[in-house]
């Protein structure tokens, strides 16, 4: 595979490519070799009120929303071709940028994207109202409307997939958008700029600003021109989020952190579960909101388990994403690294046993590190307890169902949780008390745009995907007819 040519990132306002109004620029690194690949430009407040301003604009004069709902729905399915047409070049760019293994890439991040735009865009014209009978003599209708200029902030792990999961439902529902990528993962929200300029989105719909949380991110959130907030990152950042945009009273939706438990009972397939336990841990380097980090395991089964973990986690092919066969490529970048390394290290403190991993892979000087599975550690262990976000299982046993479903509600992250079972009526009684989003049954991290998916407790509000994605790019306005 040769690698693409990477043109410096410029920001994308009202359909053009400039620069950052003071030429401010940052790095963006290739993970897997700790070296610098490009620089993008690090937008202002100057350059988001330009986007903003563009964003306002152009809904306002109706060139988007003004469109028929089948109209978009013909240019999104469009974007979803050129996704497909343009799939070998973004996914080396979202590999480079992130380190993901490049089959990964292909199968999950590409494919994924390409499904987002094209399930928005036959939603597009499924957009409708009702009317509603009343003692009044009156025709009373509801009718759905786009808020405005939504701000999209995406994180670094899935870049093209999150993007997607926002961007498609607010341009179905006739929204503009200002998107605020990662500032470590810039590069392929700038390539589907062009792609989405390239599928018939008139200018000024789709703005792209690169930069800072801390500048550029803090700009967008505060704008008063923004009407509505769409987040996914950690939940220390979206209570900032939440709280600035109550402040201008923004309706805001964010997918935050998670710290899911996978459960399993011992009347489980454990060939099967071995399977789904691993991809749980190690899906994307463990940089998942949605990931398994927390393995519970009935007793009678534990031993059996942490000594096939043992002996198949160290076969997991790690390293240079470029390889085909590679399964685990590195860290997102050196911080992240850093942050698994002291966790690892607190679990030690805490008394728990590294049953394999436990350490740096020292390759290309890229950011390494070796699935980990840890034992003995309490429940309230913070290794259990908080989001490590890297490969790195726990492992804790327990002896009844209650006991299960206590511990796996026991953090206060709800995101998403896996029960590994062979009893049906076990399997949708256990869902049924998991405090989570979502819930898989024998298999993990099965998802379509189709189903919706989004936190509770600590790991957020809102849903994105399936037609209930809609819900928050929308409002409900009445109309009373009088018939006098």
């Amino acid at each position: 595979m040769s690698p693409i040519e990477i043109e410096p990132g410029r920001l994308f306002v009202g359909g053009q490519w400039r620069e950052a109004a003071d030429g401010a620029r940052t790095e963006v690194v290739d993970p897997s070799r700790g070296v610098v690949v490009t620089t993008v430009a690090e937008a202002g407040a100057a350059d988001v009120d330009a986007a903003v301003r563009s964003a306002r604009e152009t809904f306002d004069g109706g060139t988007w929303s003004g469109l028929s709902g089948r109209e978009r729905g013909r240019i999104l399915h469009r974007v979803a071709e050129l996704i497909r047409e343009n799939a070998d070049e973004l996914a080396q760019l979202e590999s480079l940028d992130v380190g993901k293994p490049i089959s990964l890439c292909h199968a999950v991040d590409v494919t994924n994207a390409a499904n987002d735009y094209e399930h928005f865009a036959a939603l597009a014209h499924s957009l409708d109202g009702a009317v509603r009978n009343t003692p009044m003599n009156a025709l009373a209708y509801t009718k759905r409307e786009p808020l405005g200029v939504v701000a999209a902030i995406t994180p670094f792990n899935f870049p093209l997939i999150l993007a997607g999961s926002k961007i498609g439902p607010a341009l179905a529902a006739g929204n503009t958008v200002v998107h605020k990528p990662a500032d470590e993962t810039p590069l392929s929200a700038l390539y589907m700029a062009g792609l989405l300029q390239r599928a018939g989105v008139p200018d000024g719909v789709v703005n792209v600003v690169t930069g800072t949380g801390p500048v550029t991110g803090e700009a967008l959130l505060r704008h008063r021109g923004v009407d509505k907030v769409a987040f996914t990152g950690s939940t220390a950042i979206g209570r900032h989020v939440a709280a600035t945009a109550g402040e201008a009273l923004k309706p805001v939706t964010m997918e935050l952190g998670g710290n899911a438990a996978n459960i399993v009972f011992e009347d489980a397939d454990l060939e099967k579960a071995v399977g789904a336990i691993i991809k749980a841990f190690v899906f994307n380097t463990g940089q998942f909101c949605m990931g398994g980090p927390r393995l519970l395991v009935a007793r009678s089964v534990h031993s059996t388990l942490l000594g096939i973990l043992a002996e198949a986690v160290p076969g997991v092919p790690v390293g240079d994403p470029r390889d085909p066969g590679t399964v685990v490529g590195p860290m997102a970048g050196e911080k992240h690294l850093k942050k698994v390394e002291e966790y690892v290290d607190l679990a030690r403190k805490e008394g728990g046993r590294i049953v394999c991993g436990g350490e740096r892979l020292d390759l290309d000087g890229g950011f390494y590190y070796k699935p980990t599975v840890i034992a003995d550690l309490s429940n309230d262990s913070r290794v259990v307890q908080e989001e490590i976000f890297g490969p790195v299982l726990t492992v804790q046993p327990f002896d009844t169902e209650d006991e299960a479903v206590a511990l796996a509600n026991s953090t206060p992250y709800g995101l998403a949780s896996g029960v590994q079972t062979t009893n049906l009526a076990r399997a949708h009684r256990v869902a049924d008390r998991l405090q989570a989003g979502i819930v898989w049954v024998n298999d993990w991290a099965m998802l379509d745009p189709a189903v919706p998916f989004g936190g509770v407790k600590d790991s957020g509000y809102g849903r994105e995907y399936g037609p209930e994605a809609l819900d928050a790019y929308t409002r409900v306005k009445s109309v009373v007819v009088s018939l006098d």
